[in-house]
């Protein structure tokens, strides 16, 4: 077995849901990204108690013993966090760090790796399974809504991201999105999502996002994400102080960039980070030249971003015998 295992997980973004009516016999489903950054890193080593350190520590910790209980695992560990992707921030952040903690106890500990499991076994996952499909595939995933009978929602397709394309995130660093028992309030209150919508945003999905991205055609994927989120966005307003983004700052940076040029723009779950796509890095260069003082001016982060084509990364470490 090996004598140390580091996980390196990749943060997301949250592009719409599919369908919140539910009419069909599964709800929610969802459309997501997985970018080269920011990323979970972690490295897990064998230990005579649970000791954690670095980033988001007490969370990691819990999540730590949450998967050995569940592992059936009675050898402690200890876990060293040397990034985290920031919380509540839109980036899938909870579930990423849960799948790595878990993913580095099965290969520590020589059991198979199963990641949908994984984000049952941790509590993830209860509206999608973009997070779990993105830790083991990247790339762009779909993913089949929960059923009656779903563990785990399923990735039912999955398309690579064209290596050229960039990502323009911009980010609220003093908000945060809702999330926890807020999160399951707003849920619970919002009204109901017709089923022609639904239809809309699956047919979008199908015939537009899938399709452009097999065809490397920028403006019709990010004219799709563009009514995505605009559907989704109105639905949400009233959780979101009626508005269809968390963080009005980066609601206006975000149509400054699509009125310059960019495309698919719109909010990663529950904000505050925003984003638009554009067809090269000169490209997303020129727009952050313009329009990256503005942002920062509003106390903003503005970064630019590549998608990410692979699973997370999984290395094992194997002590040397002499």
């Amino acid at each position: 077995m090996p004598a140390k295992v580091s996980v390196a997980a990749s943060a997301r973004l949250h592009l719409g849901f599919l369908d919140m009516n539910g009419g069909l016999g599964r709800k929610f489903g969802g459309v997501g990204l997985a970018l080269d950054a920011p990323a979970t890193r972690l490295t897990l080593t064998r230990a005579d108690k649970n000791s954690v350190d670095g980033p988001e520590a007490e969370r990691a910790a819990a999540l730590l013993a949450r998967a050995q209980e569940a592992l059936g695992l009675t050898q402690r560990h200890r876990l060293a966090m040397e990034e985290a992707i920031p919380a509540h921030a839109g980036f899938g952040s909870g579930t990423q760090l849960a799948l790595a903690v878990s993913a580095a106890l099965r290969r520590l500990e020589d059991l198979p790796n199963d990641s949908a499991a994984d984000a049952a076994l941790m509590a993830r996952g209860a509206r999608s399974g973009l997070g779990a499909g993105l830790f083991q595939l990247g790339g762009v995933v779909v993913d089949g809504g929960r059923g009656p009978h779903t563990v785990t929602p399923p990735v039912v397709a999955r398309a690579e991201f064209p290596d050229a394309w960039r990502v323009l995130l911009v980010c609220d660093p003093g908000d945060v999105g809702l999330h926890g028992a807020d999160e399951r309030d707003a849920f619970a209150e919002l009204p109901p999502f017709g089923a022609a919508t639904s239809g809309e945003v699956c047919r979008l999905v199908l015939m537009q996002i899938l399709p452009a991205l097999a065809e490397r055609e920028l403006a019709p994927f990010g004219a799709a994400v563009t009514r995505i989120q605009e559907i989704v966005g109105d639905h949400f307003a009233p959780a979101q102080g009626g508005r269809r983004f968390t963080s009005g700052k980066v609601e206006a940076i975000v149509a400054r960039l699509l009125a310059d040029g960019a495309t698919g723009g719109g909010q990663t779950s529950w904000g505050p980070t925003g984003f638009a796509f554009v067809e090269s890095d000169a490209a997303a260069r020129r727009l952050l030249g313009r329009h990256g003082a503005k942002a920062r001016e509003e106390g903003l982060d503005i970064s630019i971003r590549r998608g990410l084509n692979r699973a997370a990364k999984i290395d094992a470490v194997y002590a040397h015998i002499a």
